[in-house]
């Protein structure tokens, strides 16, 4: 089963017709651009408002990877999808842009936020499950739940209230949709630290969405 965080219906599947994207934009399609912006579009503002708190400065980034991926889409040799080369160009545009404004602090020194655990962890299992269900996640399926319109935005919620560097790795991870070893190139992370972030971001949403559904019974 899927994690009971992951909006599993937000990540987009790899598209069989992209190749003939590519092509209709590198034609100079204006309607192709469009339905480019409209795929992938609202996964680099999320992306880009990890990096920037100020979503006006994230809205310009986006722009910016816009016009970058134009131009360099001749250069583009499809060696990863579409989506993730969208992405590395939104991310060294991003570091460069939070580097400017006085945010150089690479990620990797960020650990966890300086936060320590969490939740208690006297309330797990060795195994990582809870001692206790919460609510009404004892009788209902954690992702029919996750897929209701309150319960994502209190997913939202939580995630937008993460430490920087957790919000960005669970953002990738599952809501992207990304692998590890995609997040590790984007973000400059080793595997061990994206997995500690991961964690620690699953364990704070875990506990958000056990406290919505035990407030919403």
């Amino acid at each position: 089963m899927s994690h009971p965080t992951r909006p599993a219906s937000t990540v987009p599947s790899p598209s069989a017709d992209e190749p003939a994207l590519i092509e209709r934009l590198r034609a100079g399609d204006r309607a192709a651009f469009t339905e480019l912006v409209g795929r992938h579009g609202g996964a680099l503002l999320r992306l880009a408002t990890t990096f920037l708190k100020d979503r006006s400065v994230a809205e310009e980034v986006v722009q910016d990877t816009w016009l970058a991926a134009l131009d360099g889409l001749d250069a583009f040799e499809a060696r990863s999808s579409l989506r993730t080369w969208l992405f590395s160009i939104l991310a060294n545009k991003a570091r460069n842009r939070a580097a400017r404004e006085g945010r150089s602090v690479p990620w990797s020194a960020l650990g966890d936020g300086g936060l320590g655990p969490a939740v208690d962890a006297a309330r797990f299992h060795a195994d990582g499950h809870w001692l206790e269900t919460h609510g009404r996640w004892s009788d209902e399926d954690p992702e029919r739940l996750a897929a209701g319109a309150q319960t994502r935005a209190a997913i939202e919620r939580a995630i937008a209230a993460l430490p920087e560097a957790q919000r960005a790795v669970v953002t990738l991870r599952d809501v992207e949709g990304l692998e590890a070893d995609q997040i590790c190139n984007l973000l400059g992370l080793s595997l061990t630290n994206q997995r500690v972030l991961l964690h620690r971001a699953r364990i704070r949403l875990r506990q958000a969405l056990a406290e919505f559904m035990d407030g919403a019974r």
